[in-house]
């Protein structure tokens, strides 16, 4: 039985804050996507010469010190200032600014955010600062600032919100699961405003030794980093890790149209399911991250037929995307061949945690743009994945529907409906 979620107020999307590998900014994170670049380089975090893979995509240049004060740049990890950047671009997007609203605005406006790691390379750091270090002196903040909730806080405080606070962490799903939840919180009229997206800055020594003990990650392309992620392909050897920060003003319509916001899109269906499997590994039939898409299609009061871009999971590992494919064929019937879709991946890398909000900007993209975002690198493709991946150049079209579809660890499934406002 297919189940959505009632809305009875209507949620649109009025702001949007993009730190990223391809850039940082919106325009600069979608000029490069269309452009069909690649954030993908050798690892500058730390040295990576004794690691088997030693290439990742982070965000380039990145000022620490412009996002807060320089003595808490020790105290805090990257993924604060990464989130901090990017609220403040979806701030002044949307034209909003907290701190001339009045307290009881400010109570009414929220911030939901999804991560992965949240700051596990930020304990990490600080184990090597207290055990190895010259000083052995780790953070007086180590426990709180290793603690995923830390970061909602941190922009919490930063801007004076008093509404809800709060971090879902459901592996690759938690940032498309938190925009879900920040756009429901508005519609049942539990808060009138809410910044909400992800963050993760996974690049650190004993994250990537992890990642690689799970043989997810490709070490064949270290002297081709650019060409490394590859979804789709068939010369495909795994993902490659990748960090950021999208996030997004949401908004209940009535208010955003009353102050004459400029409008991105409405959030009009979400999906969840959980495969109930693996600590890792999907279930090979992809029937639950089919059902996943089949109810926010449904939520959206949408059918297979309507959706004119889905922006795609599309790790580049061998199982991740021959089984996306399969239940991308069993959720849109035999629609799946007609509709364009991309890996936003092949450009980024594995966000993690970030992925769902950097997957909604690349279709926020597609629709302002007129240009769907390509799949780069997608040279050969896998016989098994066989649907349109908008192979390496970006392609005209009207995208007025978006899916944007997310699988994580452990069985976790969500998809996302966002569609261009359409007056009742």
């Amino acid at each position: 039985m297919l189940k959505g979620f009632t809305r009875p107020r209507r949620v649109v999307i009025t702001g949007m804050g993009c730190v990223t590998p391809l850039g940082i900014g919106r325009e600069s994170f979608w000029n490069a996507l269309v452009a069909g670049q690649s954030g993908v380089r050798r690892i500058e975090a730390f040295d990576p010469s004794g690691f088997a893979v030693q290439i990742a995509a982070e965000v380039p240049s990145f000022d620490w010190e412009a996002q807060l004060n320089p003595k808490d740049r020790k105290h805090v990890p990257r993924t604060v200032p990464l989130a901090l950047a990017a609220a403040r671009e979806a701030l002044e997007d949307a034209r909003l600014f907290p701190q001339d609203m009045s307290l009881d605005e400010r109570r009414a406006f929220g911030v939901e955010l999804g991560t992965g790691g949240g700051g596990l390379a930020f304990t990490e750091q600080q184990y090597e600062y207290w055990y190895v270090g010259p000083t052995h002196k780790a953070s007086v903040y180590t426990i709180p600032s290793s603690t995923h909730g830390g970061l909602s806080s941190e922009l919490s405080m930063a801007f004076g919100l008093r509404g809800l606070s709060h971090i879902v962490s459901t592996g690759c799903t938690s940032s498309t699961d938190a925009i879900a939840y920040a756009s429901q919180h508005i519609a049942l009229g539990r808060q009138d405003l809410m910044l909400a997206g992800g963050v993760d800055a996974p690049i650190a020594p004993g994250i990537l030794a992890g990642f690689n003990l799970m043989t997810v990650l490709t070490n064949e392309w270290n002297d081709e980093p650019q060409r490394a992620s590859r979804p789709f392909s068939r010369n495909r050897s795994g993902m490659v890790l990748g960090e950021g920060s999208w996030i997004y003003v949401l908004e209940e319509l009535q208010q955003a149209k009353a102050r004459g916001a400029a409008i991105y899109a409405e959030i009009t269906g979400y999906g969840a399911t959980c495969d109930a499997y693996h600590r890792v590994r999907l279930a090979e039939d992809g029937d639950e991250p089919a059902r996943a898409m089949r109810v926010a299609l449904h939520d959206a009061g949408l059918e297979a037929k309507d959706i004119d871009y889905v922006n795609l999971h599309g790790t580049s590992t061998l199982l991740n995307d021959r089984i996306e494919t399969s239940a991308l064929k069993l959720a849109f019937d035999g629609h799946a061949a007609r509709i364009p879709m991309s890996a936003t991946k092949s450009q980024i890398g594995h966000p993690q945690g970030a992925s769902g909000a950097a997957g909604l900007g690349a279709a926020l993209c597609a629709m302002h743009t007129n240009k769907i975002p390509p799949t780069i690198n997608l040279e050969e493709p896998d016989p098994d994945c066989d649907l349109d991946y908008v192979p390496n150049e970006a392609r005209e079209a009207n995208v007025r529907t978006a899916l944007c579809n997310c699988i994580g660890f452990g069985s976790k499934n969500s998809a996302l409906v966002v569609q261009r406002l359409v007056e009742s």
